[in-house]
């Protein structure tokens, strides 16, 4: 077999794997492992620790070692022992340590050569081992000086340990070969150690450190375990070796530079107290993972990576596999960028290795995942072949190897025949990445440039009003919109807000000034939209990350600028939420809006590692779904790629799940205080269920932007008992009163997003003088006996839109029953146009010379009635009108029940459909619904001819119909 193996390997390569064999020292009637020729043949330093050191592989061989993955205890348990072992024994644990590595490098090494170990595991074991050392030499070097000193403790005289944060590669689990370590220590609190001799815990965990870095990084007669780099401690070499954490704190918070946010996103405590590290990690959470968006992540980043690039230029590092372009970095810059950026609202991404973080970019819609599919394959093959490139001889280098046996072996190595294969692969895979790594981070387009001097002038108050308009004409906008927007900005120059703006920021302001005034230029109301957009730039002028994003990212400022000219709705709408122009950053989400599961995946994410007992926080997350969603629906309606009805459904969906947390937060948080609501019925106790049932446009699967919710609070508790479980419990009626008020308050309150929904619950049982929710067994024989028409109308838009199943369902079995009860025509036919009358005389003729599309004779309310007094003339006779709560649906049942002529109600349907669709572009435009008559003169003409045929009798025309006009 080893022969076979030999022969099949290039001749170059066999030859010394024969020559080792010959001198190798392993006993005759041993068979030799598996794979023993290829990982000799493609790893000098394997080959070599086995004819120097027989011992190690015979110990492997013996243990099974090299057949099967090991766990992180299989690394600590050995390392902890020898510690112990060797208390007080410097030289001793020394050498133990340098023995322990060298095995079990050899061994990983082995695996990962002949095929018996995936990347990941090869990572992990790197670093497990890693780990363990430090472990052994942070116990051992705190035996020896506790000895001497004495415990380390608090003012409190509680004990103190090391933190030992491992950072980079490291804290990730993703640990090289041949990798440095790079290290931070800390302590929790000042104090002094207990002992005769003591020293301030400065001191005591200063020495600490150094004996730790010696254990591990000295170079004896056996070589060393790990080389350890300290440099990304604060203030880096010229920093103290250890701080404790307020002074840590402390340092990030004031002195900490963006870098140093990219590196702690990796940081894990890795030895000594790691509670205690954990804190640490968590009190500097804020620092790596800003709550707002930092779009200055970008620019920095861009900026280290030119700086990473001129250094590799400069050494010839064009064919590093780590720092070249399309290397390994920049696979890294692309991950952490979106961690930093987006971190501190999506939980998921605090991740510390990248092949976890990869697939949540594709999941939260920030890279396609064809995109990240390929980054991974790429990140794999280059980190495979780096850490080939390490085993060759165990020397901590990164580069390709030049033509020759060593570039040979690693073609094998990454499973390839040749060099050429090699180098096609690594060519496709870099340029693949290095292509990705330029659109995300590329240099902004080049329109910006021309334009900073006379921007600095401007913001300086240097130009003359000539100087400003000839600088904006030749921006592209015309004499008339430059005149219109002269006094604006003369008026953002002086603004406290620009003279509030540190250096990045105003640097940032003039690069984007230009290219502000270039966007609105191509839209149809120029001045308009380069004056919304001056609005924004003030408003965000204190957060530069902003207007860093804009000056970045041309495609999206052009988007911006679409949205701005089209709806000063949305304009106000991100001037005052900012957070939604984190939207922009892929101009695809605008034209593919989420569907519902879609949404309420977003919505979880939002709610990851909420305390649901924090309210502010609850209601401020339900805000930033609701604005982030709807603007992405706005923005697809405005550039067409939604249709009405999917408009409406997708408001309609935002809605209902703001519903459903809502109800889901306050339900928890009453239950954990007051128990689950219970009853007696029936002979068994049973846990009560409440539902919220949807009316009006919510009811109808027909929200717009501006909405209320018309909603109605049902429980199903009845019988005895009716009570909650807790120790502290309320009587049903009271749980759900305060229930139904907590859950308004949520959506009603104003904070500084804003009012969630405005909620209208006028349509329960009594109206405004009724309970804030009625037992299912109240509404039934409220609907039953004591309901206007006009409530019954209401009902045949309603639905359950959250809560209980059972709730849902007797709800469904009540409307059914009550829509369906046998009613005489004529006198349904007077209730409906009496009610139609008194709505026209109250609300209708807001504007002479107008058709409003909604109030107005005609308009979107006629055909609401005639849907309404169809399903209630004619559900007994026809169950189907009973399926669906919206209009369109509802006026197809009309057609195939025959209840109205398929033709009409297929215009009706159109019409309803165009109505609705100029009301919501109307509204994303800042205007009512307020038309000119002569619009839609024919479709309205249209509805009034159905509504005298339906309703029998002529359509409401002016004023003289209102038997008191101007009352009530």
């Amino acid at each position: 077999m080893l022969d076979d193996a030999l022969n099949a390997l290039p001749a170059a390569l066999a030859e010394p794997v024969r020559a080792a064999l010959a001198e190798f020292d392993w006993p005759a009637e041993r068979p030799l492992p598996a794979g023993l020729a290829r990982a000799w043949a493609l790893s000098d330093f394997v080959r070599q620790g086995c004819l120097r050191a027989p011992e190690l592989l015979r110990e492997l061989a013996d243990e099974g070692a090299l057949e099967r993955d090991r766990a992180r205890e299989d690394y600590r348990r050995p390392a902890l022992a020898l510690a112990e072992g060797c208390a007080g024994d410097e030289a001793a644990m020394m050498s133990g340590l340098r023995r322990l590595r060298q095995k079990e490098m050899l061994r990983i090494a082995w695996r990962d050569l002949v095929g018996q170990a995936s990347l990941e595991q090869t990572l992990f074991e790197t670093s497990w081992l890693a780990e363990a050392c430090l472990q052994a030499a942070e116990q051992w070097s705190r035996a020896l000086l506790v000895a001497r000193h004495g415990e380390p403790r608090d003012a409190e005289g509680r004990p103190q340990r090391l933190v030992v944060l491992g950072m980079g590669k490291l804290g990730g689990e993703e640990l090289n070969f041949s990798s440095d370590i790079d290290l931070i220590f800390a302590y929790p609190e000042p104090g002094r150690t207990d002992g005769a001799r003591a020293l301030d815990n400065q001191q005591f965990f200063t020495r600490q450190g150094q004996v730790l870095i010696r254990l591990l990084n000295e170079r004896t007669a056996d070589g060393f375990v790990f080389r350890v780099d300290m440099r990304l401690r604060p203030f880096g070499d010229s920093g103290p070796l250890v701080q404790h954490f307020e002074a840590m704190e402390t340092y990030y918070l004031e002195h900490g530079r963006e870098w140093e946010r990219y590196a702690l996103v990796k940081a894990r405590a890795v030895a000594g107290d790691p509670e205690a590290g954990a804190a640490l990690l968590a009190r500097l959470e804020p620092f790596v993972y800003r709550r707002y968006l930092d779009y200055h992540t970008f620019h920095e980043l861009r900026a280290l990576k030119a700086k990473i690039d001129r250094e590799a230029r400069r050494r010839g590092r064009e064919d590093d596999l780590k720092l070249g372009p399309g290397g390994i970095r920049e696979v890294e810059f692309i991950v952490q960028a979106f961690q930093i950026l987006r971190g501190g609202r999506e939980a998921r991404l605090r991740r510390r290795r990248l092949l976890e973080v990869l697939p949540e970019l594709a999941r939260l819609g920030l890279l396609p995942e064809t995109e990240t599919q390929r980054l991974e394959a790429a990140y794999r093959f280059l980190r495979l072949a780096e850490n080939h490139v390490q085993m060759l001889r165990d020397e901590q280098r990164h580069d390709l190897p030049p033509p020759g046996p060593d570039r040979l072996r690693l073609a094998l190595a990454q499973g390839l025949d040749d060099e050429a294969a090699l180098l096609a692969e690594l060519d496709a895979l870099r340029g693949f990445v290095r292509a990705r790594f330029e659109a995300i981070f590329g240099e902004p387009g080049a329109g910006e440039a021309p334009g900073d001097d006379t921007a600095r002038a401007l913001l300086d108050g240097e130009l003359e009003p000539d100087e400003i308009r000839h600088w904006l004409q030749g921006l592209g906008l015309g004499q008339a919109d430059a005149d219109a927007v002269l006094e604006r900005l003369r008026r953002l120059g002086a603004s406290r807000a620009l003279r509030a703006l540190g250096q990045h920021g105003r640097a940032h302001l003039l690069r984007l000034l230009p290219l502000l005034v270039t966007a609105a230029a191509e839209q149809a109301q120029p001045a308009d939209t380069l004056l919304r957009l001056l609005d924004l730039v003030e408003a965000v002028a204190g957060r530069s990350t902003y207007l860093a994003l804009l000056a970045d990212h041309p495609q999206a400022l052009a988007v911006l600028a679409r949205l701005f000219s089209a709806s000063p709705w949305i304009a106000t709408m991100v001037t005052r939420h900012p957070l939604l122009l984190d939207e922009l950053i892929d101009p695809r989400r605008i034209h593919h809006p989420p569907d519902r599961e879609a949404m309420r995946e977003v919505l979880e994410r939002l709610f990851e590692g909420v305390d649901e007992d924090d309210t502010e926080t609850v209601m401020e997350r339900l805000r930033q779904f609701r604005h982030g969603i709807v603007f992405r629906i706005a923005a697809a309606d405005l550039v067409g790629a939604l249709p009405v009805m999917q408009v409406s459904d997708h408001l309609t969906w935002v809605a209902e799940l703001v519903l459903e947390k809502a109800l889901a937060v306050v339900w928890g948080q009453m239950t954990r205080r007051h128990g689950v609501p219970c009853y007696r019925a029936d002979g068994e106790r049973r846990r009560a269920e409440v539902g919220i049932i949807g009316y009006g446009k919510l009811g109808g699967l027909e929200m717009g932007y501006g909405s209320d919710l018309d909603i109605v609070f049902l429980h199903d508790s009845h019988g005895s008992r009716q009570q909650t479980d807790g120790e502290r419990p309320l009587e049903n009626a009271v749980f759900f009163a305060r229930l139904v008020q907590r859950i308004v308050t949520l959506l009603t309150t104003a904070t500084p997003s804003g009012v969630l929904y405005e909620v209208d619950m006028r349509l329960r049982p009594s109206g405004s003088s009724g309970l804030l929710v009625s037992s299912l067994e109240a509404f039934a024989r409220y609907q039953r006996e004591e309901a206007w028409t006009w409530e019954h109308q209401a009902l045949v838009r309603a639905r359950p839109v959250a809560g209980g199943e059972r709730v849902a369902e007797r709800f469904g079995e009540i409307r059914r029953e009550v829509l369906a009860r046998p009613r005489d025509v004529a006198t349904l036919q007077q209730e409906v146009r009496t009610l139609r009358e008194r709505m026209w005389c109250q609300h209708g003729w807001r504007k002479p010379g107008r058709f409003d599309l909604k109030r107005d004779p005609g308009g979107i309310t006629d055909i609401e009635f005639v849907v309404q007094y169809a399903v209630l003339a004619h559900a007994r006779r026809h169950p189907a009108l009973l399926r669906w709560t919206d209009n369109v649906r509802l006026l197809g049942e009309l057609a195939a029940t025959g209840v109205l002529a398929a033709e009409d109600a297929g215009r009706l349907a159109a019409i309803y459909r165009e109505f609705r669709d100029h009301l919501h572009h109307r509204h994303l435009a800042g205007q009512g619904a307020d038309v000119d008559p002569a619009r839609f003169s024919d479709q309205r003409a249209f509805v009034q001819g159905v509504w005298q045929q339906v309703m029998g009798a002529a359509p409401l025309r002016g004023r003289d119909q209102c038997n008191n006009p101007g009352e009530d």
